[in-house]
């Protein structure tokens, strides 16, 4: 059986699947842009990620859109994203469906 913090995951992991790079047609989870998903026991939700570039267009408004979807999940007290660049995002971080969604197989 799952836990509650489990739980919470998953429903932090469907709402980052409505949360789109504007420039690729897949989703940021699926791209691999989510890093970690850290969940204290009160609800307080820490989304470490990155972007597929330093000079990403999104850069200034990605992270807050994750932010405000993560923070209306049911369970969630607090929403925080933290951008990383360690280590820096590749083709290889993406899920097997997003290849396939763009082609690079």
């Amino acid at each position: 059986m799952e836990t509650e913090n489990e739980q919470l995951r998953d429903r932090i992991v469907s709402v980052l699947h409505s949360v789109y790079d504007p420039e690729i047609p897949v989703d940021i989870y699926e791209l691999g842009l989510i890093y970690d998903i850290d969940i204290s026991d009160g609800g307080e939700v820490l989304v470490m990620m990155t972007l597929t570039s330093p000079g990403c267009p999104v850069a200034g408004t990605l992270p807050g859109e994750v932010e405000d979807k993560v923070a209306s999940v049911q369970g969630v007290q607090t929403a925080k994203v933290e951008l990383t660049w360690d280590p820096p995002w590749s083709l290889d971080m993406m899920s097997e469906s997003a290849r396939l969604e763009l082609g690079m197989f």
